[in-house]
């Protein structure tokens, strides 16, 4: 009798092993309406990184794995535009790594326009400022994603006392927007970004844009939220209006950071703007700025 016989399989390479990346990844942030109009929502925050937060009070989520040799696409969010005199501001665009989608921030909802849709705050990751109504009505702050941030403000008018005409702040990463306030004409300040620790340097993003008052204007939210300027741009924060010429400033383009194992070297395909920090405590850091395209590790 012949014995059995186990043959090994020959020429067969098993798979490569996966490994663990850490994320964060945020979305462009809006613009803010034209005149006294709401500030821009910040872009959608999601972290992976223990013990921090992603927008809107979420937990981190879980990290990616990932396999080397093999493409993963990234798309970095640019802010919105700002509105022009009556209109909302521009949602901003969404950021993009592997699997992971932030939404692009809501836009400021508009001054004195004629439907709610033109005066409300626009949905997004985080939720846009409610424009002013300057008929005694309140607008509405845009809404937000779930676990990506927080809604915008209220704007307001108050009919007596002259008519002070305000909008809601712009939400952010980590604080809702504030609202208008009638009473002095001020408006509302836009909600406080994240802190991260992901590049080794404690750094805040994902604040609204401050909302327009007539007599005075709310500030952007910590972590690049727009005081009467633009949303800082890799930061996804929200726009805020002009005062010198009434119109709206854009929201701040998204950023994607990795960190990954010091043992794996990445390869950011063209399309893309980006680098890679010197190791450190056995990890690498990459920063993507700007563009689409798609990354791989060796």
């Amino acid at each position: 009798m012949i014995g059995a016989i186990t043959a090994g399989v020959i020429g067969v390479t098993a798979p490569p092993a996966a490994f663990t990346v850490d994320f964060l990844v945020i979305a462009g942030g809006a613009g803010s309406g034209g005149s006294y109009a709401g500030g821009g929502g910040a872009g959608g925050y999601r972290c992976s990184v223990t013990g921090e937060l992603s927008g809107g009070g979420a937990t981190a989520e879980s990290k990616l794995s990932l396999y080397p040799s093999t493409s993963y696409s990234v798309q970095v969010g640019a802010g919105g535009a700002g509105g022009a005199l009556n209109s909302v501001g521009t949602n901003g665009t969404d950021s993009i790594f592997a699997t992971i989608t932030s939404t692009g921030g809501g836009g400021g909802g508009g001054f004195n326009a004629s439907t709610a849709a033109q005066r409300n705050g626009a949905n997004g990751g985080s939720g846009g400022g409610g424009g002013n109504g300057n008929d005694g009505v309140y607008t509405t702050g845009g809404t937000r994603v779930t676990g990506q941030g927080y809604a915008g403000g209220t704007g307001a008018y108050d009919s007596t006392g002259g008519g002070k005409r305000t909008s809601g702040g712009g939400g952010g990463a980590g604080a809702i927007g504030n609202n208008g306030v009638p009473a002095t004409g001020t408006g509302g300040n836009g909600g406080a970004g994240v802190s991260s620790l992901i590049t080794g340097t404690a750094t805040t993003r994902g604040g609204g844009g401050g909302g327009a008052g007539e007599f005075a204007q709310g500030s952007g939210g910590s972590g690049g939220g727009g005081t009467n300027s633009a949303g800082t741009a890799n930061t996804g924060g929200g726009g805020s209006i002009n005062y010198a010429n009434s119109s709206g400033n854009a929201g701040g383009s998204g950023v994607v950071i990795m960190k990954y194992p010091d043992t794996y070297t990445i390869t950011i395909g063209s399309g893309l703007t980006g680098s890679t920090a010197a190791p450190s405590g056995g990890f690498k850091v990459s920063t993507i700025t700007a563009g689409s395209g798609s990354v791989s590790f060796a």
